[in-house]
């Protein structure tokens, strides 16, 4: 089958997902947008070299069953998606992906292919599958990079790097919150790490701290991890560094912010929700996704995700 890769315009996005050095036994035939590798100088025609077929942006959702898209498909392209396809990216179909699914995916019965770290799935007319043949947490640096680059570019953001008289709270055990971790404790011993099971004792102590990382995405419950009358106790001017970036539903009614513009101000309380933290870091994260996307992914033919929702 034809898998196409399409030059993410999502903002400020910068990581390139394949390498042409990566294109190897894969059992798709490949074509990639003009310029994918700009970013990076890699030419087109090192991807020509590797048997890739060039084309313009427009065309690969013409001519390509599948279509690969690192972060979500914006409204622009909308129209270019064909009935059927498969769409396959960091799609967050319960997150930041719910009006493409309910706009796209469910009338034009689009395959969806999720590439969640923690659980890969595959979504299809609100049926939900777990490809077998892509590992859990097989994409984990790219979510501790997304901690520690977001982390590190909060700070600077705001102006400031914490002390010891600076409180801090960790939200989260995860790979996302161990970069957090990994990035604040060069500054600052003066933090506490708390889980889901201890989020209790965390509200307890909410109005002590100067600095909030959430890395707890929402959970099957759908209750936020922050609620509005939780966020009123906090103390004044205190920094929410929501790495999560699950905008409004981690931290009730927040929403997203982007690497150019990373912090607004409400009710005396700073936001940070920038969601592609990895992009800052984008040399370093496009030779992982590369690399891990091409052995689990791009290699296998896409029909396996047909099959896999035809089963039924």
């Amino acid at each position: 089958m034809k898998l196409g890769f399409i030059k993410s315009n999502f903002p400020n996005e910068q990581r390139v997902p394949l390498f042409p050095k990566d294109i190897k036994n894969f059992n798709n035939e490949i074509y990639i947008e003009q310029g994918l590798g700009d970013y990076l100088d890699i030419p087109d025609q090192e991807y020509r070299d590797k048997g890739a077929v060039i084309v313009e942006h427009n065309e690969i959702f013409a001519l390509c069953d599948g279509v690969f898209s690192l972060k979500l498909i914006q409204p622009i392209d909308y129209e270019l998606i064909r009935k059927g396809q498969i769409i396959i990216g960091w799609t967050h179909p319960k997150g930041s992906g719910k009006s493409f699914m309910e706009k796209q995916a469910l009338p034009k019965e689009l395959i969806v292919v999720d590439l969640d770290n923690r659980s890969p799935t595959v979504f299809y007319q609100n049926n939900e599958y777990r490809p077998s043949w892509i590992p859990e947490n097989f994409i984990y640096q790219n979510s501790f990079y997304a901690g520690y680059a977001g982390t590190i570019h909060a700070l600077l953001s705001h102006g400031m790097f914490p002390n010891e008289s600076t409180k801090i709270a960790i939200l989260g055990s995860g790979n996302v919150a161990q970069g957090s971790f990994h990035a604040i404790s060069k500054f600052s011993s003066n933090l506490k790490m708390f889980y889901r099971r201890t989020l209790p004792q965390f509200k307890e102590q909410i109005d002590q701290f100067d600095i909030i990382i959430n890395g707890i995405e929402v959970g099957d419950d759908g209750n936020p991890i922050i609620s509005l009358s939780e966020q009123k106790k906090l103390k004044a001017n205190c920094f929410v560094i929501d790495i999560a970036a699950d905008a409004g539903n981690a931290i009730e009614n927040t929403h997203g912010t982007n690497i150019d513009e990373p912090i607004y101000k409400k009710d005396g309380i700073y936001y940070y929700v920038v969601p592609n933290t990895p992009s800052l870091v984008y040399r370093n994260i496009s030779k992982i996704i590369s690399e891990q996307f091409s052995k689990y992914v791009y290699s296998k033919d896409i029909d396996s995700f047909i099959r896999l929702v035809s089963k039924d």
